[in-house]
């Protein structure tokens, strides 16, 4: 739908074209997705419950893990709902001001995922380099401050992208060519100067993005610097699987948003972006509660005192 305006005309939604039209495989996609996002959420929420009702898990590492799970229910119900809607209904409209919205918190949702992948990184980085120092240094207030800034720079950045974005003209161009209202995509569909907002989208998310992604770097340089230090093989094998979900985690999420963001735009196609938007969208919020929680005994220990109702206390 548009509307005319003096000089232009201005769309008032926008169609979410999805990820197939034709009518099967869009029943096989929503028993697909609502699966995942059923697991997604499930997954994430036992993340939670284990690690607040079992207070051997009340450390800094599951206190950023328990951050980190609620931020991905978060995410994923961001786009993953409107799609099944859509699925259902058979329709493909998102209001304007809707679109706006989603990509609001789509953004939001997503740079509070990498500050907190830095902060567990961090935490990492403490606990293996300064073992001694660690209680000390690594106290929960620094923990709650970590957490509470991951999500202000987020927030200043999401705002800032869609205050840009509310300022272009979308004209007769409003099928988008996703399944959710995503920035990039609909950058390409505005019909006024877009030099502004592509410049934002690489200077501000610079903060909430590049700026997580080198902290991360740098931490694990170093932690891999002091663990080749330890003499015992045993000991080099018990640091480094403490990093291996984390390490997991890190790969597969910003993977899939440097195959996104930082790629020749020569190398984009609608199907590539789509596949990648999936993977950190959907795939690693749903991953995540396995990649925790399979290879961490005391993880394993807690969700079976929870699906069990026996949570364990430290008398």
């Amino acid at each position: 739908m548009v509307s005319e305006g003096e000089n232009f005309t201005q769309v008032t939604e926008f169609l979410l074209m999805g990820l197939s039209s034709d009518l099967r495989e869009q029943q096989v996609l929503f028993l697909l997705f609502l699966s995942m996002y059923l697991v997604t959420v499930l997954g994430n929420l036992l993340i939670v419950l284990a690690i607040v009702t079992d207070a051997r898990l009340h450390t800094p590492m599951y206190f950023f893990l328990a951050n980190l799970a609620f931020v991905d229910i978060c995410f994923t119900t961001t786009t993953i709902p409107k799609m099944l809607v859509n699925h259902v209904t058979g329709h493909k409209e998102i209001l304007y001001a809707s679109c706006l919205t989603q990509t609001f918190f789509f953004v939001w949702f997503a740079g509070i995922d990498c500050y907190l992948l830095l902060a567990m990184a961090y935490d990492r980085y403490e606990a293996i380099c300064h073992p001694l120092h660690y209680a000390t240094s690594v106290t929960p207030q620094l923990c709650s401050l970590l957490v509470g800034a991951s999500w202000t720079p987020s927030f200043v950045n999401a705002l800032t992208h869609v205050i840009f974005l509310s300022r272009l003209s979308f004209c007769t161009h409003n099928q988008v060519p996703n399944f959710f209202c995503e920035l990039s995509t609909l950058l390409n569909l505005a019909c006024s100067d877009t030099f502004a907002n592509n410049m934002t989208m690489n200077t501000v998310s610079a903060f909430t993005a590049i700026f997580p992604f080198m902290g991360i770097l740098v931490s694990y340089i170093l932690i891999f610097v002091a663990v080749l230090r330890i003499p015992s093989r045993t000991g080099k094998q018990k640091a480094f699987s403490t990093c291996g979900s984390h390490l997991s985690v890190v790969t597969l999420f910003y993977g899939t948003i440097i195959g996104v963001y930082f790629s020749p735009m020569s190398s984009h196609t609608v199907q590539k972006d789509t596949v990648a938007a999936l993977m950190y969208t959907v795939v690693t919020p749903m991953m995540n509660p396995f990649i925790y929680s399979l290879r961490n005994k005391d993880m394993k220990g807690a969700l079976r005192a929870l699906i069990s109702r026996k949570p364990h206390f430290i008398p």
